[in-house]
């Protein structure tokens, strides 16, 4: 049975979590992270919470986050937010579906060890299979018509709710030693909208208003003092937004310097936090895929590029300067952005999980336990050889190129 049926693809992340059915362009859900509990925290019953993350309203429940910085916390939390994901939205049995699921970059091998034995042992699953974030979102920019060779290799920049994760890979398989972690994120942006708000004595500064403040009006400026001396110039840049408060009361709230400030943390972190000072083209070189909802804003991936160019041409000049005056031929830099960015893991999944030969890489329950055990544990559920090997050779599956039409994805040969 679970040989016919599609493979579930789960993106769990720190903010929300994106579940639909490989072969799909889109999750067919896309929730927060999160799960509300009535009375002592991980003992009430499981409550819902709703779209927009705001859950049970009422007096003994308490909301609860299973996820920070992108690891799992709380297992017993997770557990049963797995549980309504799998029965409540996606209805299905698990036994009879593969599940395809997301870890983030150094994932602990006892994360692995802890979702392989819930899943098997809690839900039966037929198969499972772990991904890194950073490969599937590399898979996902093949998409982009910037891209003209299906690499897996290449720069990942992953900004969700939470964290920022900067991730090399070559072939496929994340160079470890070198990830770097940024603790500027969505999150971080929304408490800094929030601040400017409270700053500025405005009638609403909850953080529900900081968050529809950051996700309809930011944008990245090519230049923040220029930018200051346009709003200084034009008021017609101010926008009023009106917040609907509990009892059907509205207020108008005023929208201006934090257009363009918010997302400007990435580029001068100095603004927003004295601890984290390193701007984000700095830790970025070479050609680089966006992924996640922290990177759509607009013209972030021209700036990026464009601060990231500037660093690399004066250290040529300086290596050439330093060799006695030979001449580089420069290197491009290139920030690929593509309509797949905001769920970029989840659709690399889905582009995964619907492959034939998905299911011969999964690991099954029928497995005896020491070697289960075993490859959770060393080999972070990858099998001999690169499983996108045979999405990407085209000798294996003569791919030329994916097209999403509707809600199907469409792998069309020569």
């Amino acid at each position: 049975m679970a040989n016919q049926t599609p493979a579930v693809v789960m993106d769990n992340g720190t903010g929300f979590s994106k579940l639909g059915f490989a072969g799909n362009d889109s999750p067919s859900f896309v929730f927060p992270t999160a799960i509300a509990t009535k009375g002592a925290a991980g003992t009430g019953a499981l409550a819902p919470v709703d779209q927009l993350g705001c859950g049970v309203r009422g007096p003994g429940y308490g909301l609860h986050y299973p996820i920070r910085h992108g690891q799992i916390e709380n297992w017993d939390h997770m557990e049963r937010f797995w549980s309504n994901s799998i029965f409540k939205y996606l209805r299905v049995e698990p036994e009879e579906h593969f599940f395809l699921l997301t870890e983030p970059p150094l994932n602990p091998p006892e994360n692995r060890e802890n979702t392989a034995e819930i899943f098997f042992e809690s839900f039966n699953c037929a198969g499972l299979y772990i991904a890194v974030q950073a490969v599937l979102a590399l898979a996902a920019s093949w998409t982009s018509s910037k891209v003209h060779d299906r690499s897996l290799t290449g720069t990942v920049i992953d900004s969700g709710d939470g964290v920022t994760h900067v991730i090399p890979v070559a072939e496929g398989y994340v160079i470890g030693s070198s990830i770097k972690s940024i603790p500027i994120a969505g999150r971080d942006i929304t408490y800094f909208v929030q601040s400017l708000l409270r700053d500025r004595g405005e009638p609403d500064s909850s953080l529900r208003t900081a968050q529809e403040i950051k996700e309809e009006y930011c944008y990245v400026c090519p230049d923040i003092v220029k930018e200051f001396s346009r709003y200084d110039r034009d008021r017609s840049r101010f926008i009023k937004h009106v917040v609907s408060q509990p009892g059907g009361r509205q207020v108008s709230v005023d929208v201006g310097y934090e257009r363009f400030m918010a997302p400007e943390i990435f580029f001068n972190p100095e603004i927003y936090s004295s601890d984290f000072l390193t701007p984000l083209p700095v830790v970025v070189d070479g050609n680089i895929v966006l992924s996640g909802g922290s990177t759509l804003y607009k013209d972030f991936g021209r700036r990026l590029q464009r601060d990231i160019k500037h660093l690399v041409d004066a250290r040529i000049r300086a290596s050439e300067v330093r060799s006695g005056g030979a001449k580089s031929g420069g290197l491009e830099v290139q920030v690929i952005t593509h309509k797949r960015q905001r769920h970029g893991p989840w659709f690399g999944g889905s582009l995964l999980g619907q492959t034939p030969e998905f299911r011969s890489y999964c690991h099954t329950k029928a497995e005896p336990s020491g070697e289960l055990q075993l490859r959770v544990t060393l080999t972070v559920f990858i099998a001999a050889r690169n499983p996108w090997s045979f999405v990407r050779d085209r000798q294996m599956h003569p791919a030329a190129e994916i097209q999403a039409s509707g809600q199907q994805i469409i792998i069309q040969a020569h």
